[in-house]
C-alpha cells in the first residue's frame, strides 16, 4: 500500500513532465502521445506507457524490467513498440557505453559497437517487437539496455528505465562443516548474486571429475585434504565457479632477508593458496603444548626486535575446509656484546709469585672476540677469553680491561688487581664504543 501523501511523476512519450506530482493528470491530448506514471522515489518501477486513443501512439514497453543471467550464457532482452508515423530507424543502446559515443547526449547503436562485435543480434520475430540477443555474457555486460526509434517528425528518447541486466557468476559457499580426524564432512551450496528464471540443473566437480547423481544447487559429502570442488550450470560447464579447497602448505618469508640486527624492524609473512581465503595464526616453537598465538594476521611484525626474539617460528593457514601448518623459519638476531663479566682466580688474596687467571665472558651474537689491556699500555696483553699471569709481581698490579668485540659493536669491563694486603676492586667504569 502506498502512503496517502505520495507524490507522483508523470511521463509523456517517455519524457518527464516536470510540473505534475498529483495522482491525476488532465491534459488536452494528441492521439500520437503515450503517458505513464511512477511514484516519486520509485522511478525504477513506472507504469507501462498507455495510448489515450487507440493502440498506435508513440510508446515502448519492455517485456522485463530486470533480467538475471549467468556468465557465459546468452540473454534475450525484448520490447514491443509502436508509432503513429512510419518508423525510419530503430536500435538498442546502453547508457553504460556512453563514454564511447561521439556525443554523450546522442545514443549509438549497440550492434555497431566494436566491443560487442559478434556478440549481439537484433531479432524482429513479429511486427512491433524487437529482441536484443547478447551471447557469451560477462559481468561487464551488467547494465541497462534501451530501445530507441525515430520517425520523420518524432524521436523516442525515453527517460523511463529500460531493462536492467545483471550478469552473475557462480560461487561455492560452505554452509556447514563437520571436522573428523582424517577428513571433513561438508555441505556446499552453488549460489549467485541473483537468480535466473526457470528451473536450473547443476553439475558438481570434485578433483575435476563430475560428481554423479547430484543436479541440485546443494552438495553434501566428505572432503579430504587436497580435494578441490566446483560447480557449474548444466550445459554451461565451461563457465563453472571458482574451485574451493583447503589451504595449501603455507610459505613463510622474512623481511629484511639479510642479517637481522637487534633494534631493527622485522616482518614475518605467511601466505597460502586457499579458497575461501585462509585465516593466519603465528606461533613460536618453545615446547609448550598450550602455545599462545603471537598474531592472528598474515604478518608478524617486530617493530624493535630483541635478542630474546631469536628462535623458530611457524604459522597456520585455516579456512572452512581445513588447516595446514608451515615449516619452521629460524630467526637469528645479531647484537653487540653485552657488558662483559670478569672473574679472577683465585678469588682470594693474590700472593706475590702466584698464578692469577682472569676469565671474561659476554653475551653476543655472533660470538665475541676478547682482548685484554692493562691501563696506560698501548699494546694488548693477550687475546681470548682467558688471560693468565703466571708469576704475579707488584709491578703487575693495576687496572685490567677485557674488551668483547664482534661486527655489531664492542663493550668492556675493568678490574683492579693488587698483591696481598691491597683490595681487589671491580671498576664501575664501562666504556662503550
Amino acid at each position: 500500500r502506498l502512503p496517502d501523501r505520495s507524490s507522483y511523476i508523470w511521463y509523456k512519450n517517455g519524457q518527464k513532465i516536470q510540473s505534475e506530482t498529483s495522482p491525476t493528470y488532465s491534459v488536452y491530448y494528441n492521439s500520437t502521445d503515450s503517458y505513464s506514471c511512477a511514484v516519486k522515489g520509485h522511478e525504477d518501477f513506472p507504469s507501462p506507457p498507455v495510448c489515450v486513443d487507440g493502440q498506435t501512439c508513440n510508446r515502448v514497453i519492455y517485456t522485463d524490467r530486470s533480467i538475471c543471467a549467468f556468465k557465459g550464457s546468452s540473454v534475450d532482452i525484448s520490447c514491443t513498440y509502436s508509432s503513429y508515423d512510419t518508423i525510419t530507424s530503430k536500435f538498442w543502446f546502453s547508457p553504460h557505453q556512453s563514454y564511447q559515443w561521439q556525443s554523450p547526449s546522442r545514443p549509438e547503436d549497440l550492434s555497431e559497437d566494436s566491443q560487442f562485435a559478434g556478440l549481439v543480434q537484433v531479432l524482429e520475430s513479429e511486427r512491433g517487437r524487437s529482441t536484443l540477443r547478447i551471447t557469451d555474457l560477462t559481468e561487464s555486460d551488467s547494465a541497462q539496455y534501451h530501445f530507441k526509434f525515430t520517425t520523420r517528425s518524432f524521436e523516442w528518447r525515453s527517460s523511463l528505465p529500460g531493462t536492467t541486466l545483471t550478469v552473475t557468476a557462480l560461487q561455492v559457499q560452505v554452509t556447514r562443516i563437520t571436522v573428523h580426524q582424517s577428513d571433513t564432512e561438508a555441505e556446499l551450496k552453488c549460489h549467485s548474486s541473483c537468480s535466473p528464471a526457470g528451473r536450473l540443473s547443476y553439475v558438481w566437480f570434485k578433483n575435476r571429475q563430475k560428481v554423479r547423481g547430484v543436479e541440485t544447487s546443494s552438495f553434501k559429502g566428505r572432503v579430504y585434504p587436497g580435494d578441490i570442488i566446483s560447480c557449474a550450470l548444466k550445459g554451461h560447464e565451461n563457465y563453472g565457479s571458482p574451485s574451493v579447497y583447503a589451504p595449501k602448505l603455507p610459505s613463510v618469508s622474512v623481511s629484511p632477508s639479510a642479517e637481522i640486527v637487534e633494534g631493527s624492524s622485522v616482518t614475518l609473512t605467511c601466505s597460502s593458496d586457499a579458497n575461501p581465503a585462509a585465516k593466519y595464526t603465528w606461533y613460536m616453537k618453545n615446547g609448550d603444548p598450550d602455545l599462545q598465538p603471537l598474531s592472528k594476521e598474515p604478518q608478524l611484525v617486530f617493530s624493535f626486535i630483541q635478542s630474546s626474539d631469536s628462535g623458530e617460528y611457524y604459522c597456520t593457514a585455516e579456512n572452512e575446509l581445513g588447516r595446514r601448518t608451515s615449516d619452521y623459519i629460524s630467526i637469528d638476531v645479531t647484537y653487540a656484546p653485552k657488558l662483559p663479566s670478569v672473574s679472577v682466580s683465585p678469588s682470594a688474596e693474590i700472593v706475590e709469585g702466584s698464578s692469577v687467571t682472569l676469565t671474561c665472558s659476554s653475551d653476543a651474537n655472533p660470538a665475541a672476540n676478547y682482548t685484554w689491556y692493562k691501563e696506560n699500555e698501548d699494546s694488548p696483553k693477550a687475546s681470548g677469553q682467558i688471560f693468565t699471569i703466571t708469576d704475579f709481581r707488584a709491578e703487575h698490579s693495576g687496572n685490567y680491561s677485557c674488551e668483547a668485540q664482534n661486527r655489531r659493536g664492542r663493550n668492556e669491563t675493568t678490574v683492579h688487581l693488587t698483591v696481598a694486603g691491597e683490595l681487589l676492586i671491580p671498576q664501575d667504569d664501562i666504556f662503550l664504543f
